[in-house]
């Protein structure tokens, strides 16, 4: 690898000073790195959706600098031109982020010398008529306003047959990756994350009806927004990974099915994903 590209999470890194070590020691060894920066508007647009930030096309790795939730940012740009990540966890434990600090010369070098194996992870895609996105943990339907006591009313389709319908605060349509997230929150399963599933967990269900489902990769899902109470206009939103997100209202739906594209996380350790779940259960 030639060209890196660093995200950081400024919250997690103020001085940026292990931001600045990471692009020297690159750029001693002779790479090239850039920082990638948001833009004034906080946010970068392609082609009608909102990423993090400005990763360039032509990056060969992006370095996350934060947390989970900075990663999860950082992989619907990375995921758009293909490009593997790997986070430095600059606070608690994550799933994602793997480097700890003390730990980065060693993770630099062995990257450097192509000592690494690289995961790929399935993401979501979704869409509302023109508007769509990407996501790699989850797609979350909830109410548009916490202020909004009504609870939301879904008919859910899945491969253009009718399922079920729901009376929930919201509905979680989860990969693998996401499912030790909201998903796990909410009492869904959790799945080994190379698998290729999609979970659906309704968020605090008001019907008996309250179990999660697992389905294959290849299913279509189709959530349609019903009338609320007394036939009330309903407000809901869907967050993309808690960040993208599309304003929906009663009549409307959205359709989310497996995406053709992938996050490509660069895998330094041996460790289990079940070792790490052992780990996360005795704390």
């Amino acid at each position: 690898m030639e060209r890196f590209v660093i995200v950081t999470n400024k919250s997690k890194d103020k001085d940026l000073a292990m931001t600045m070590y990471i692009k020297s020691f690159l750029e001693e060894r002779g790479k090239t790195c850039v920082i990638a920066d948001k833009n004034e508007n906080n946010s970068f647009y392609h082609e009608g959706r909102e990423f993090l930030s400005s990763i360039p096309e032509d990056a060969e790795c992006v370095i996350v600098l934060g947390g989970d939730g900075t990663m999860l940012q950082a992989a619907r740009s990375a995921a758009y031109h293909d490009i593997p990540l790997i986070g430095v966890n600059m606070g608690t434990m994550g799933y994602l982020a793997e480097v700890e600090k003390s730990g980065v010369d060693e993770a630099l070098s062995r990257i450097l010398s192509g000592d690494y194996d690289t995961q790929e992870r399935m993401m979501l895609f979704g869409s509302v008529g023109e508007k769509s996105d990407y996501a790699l943990n989850d797609i979350v339907i909830t109410r548009n306003s916490s202020m909004q006591m009504n609870i939301v009313n879904f008919d859910i389709y899945v491969n253009d047959l009718f399922l079920c319908n729901y009376h929930a605060d919201g509905i979680i349509i989860s990969t693998p990756t996401g499912s030790t997230g909201y998903n796990m929150s909410a009492g869904g399963p959790i799945v080994e994350p190379s698998a290729n599933l999609i979970l659906i967990t309704p968020i605090c269900p008001h019907t008996l009806n309250s179990r999660s489902m697992v389905l294959p990769e290849n299913t279509k899902i189709r959530i349609v927004i019903k009338e609320g109470r007394d036939n009330r206009n309903q407000e809901v939103v869907a967050f993309f990974d808690g960040s993208g997100k599309i304003e929906m209202s009663t009549g409307d739906s959205i359709c989310i099915e497996k995406s053709a594209k992938i996050t490509k996380i660069i895998k330094l350790n041996r460790v289990s994903f079940l070792e790490v779940l052992g780990k996360k259960f005795d704390k």
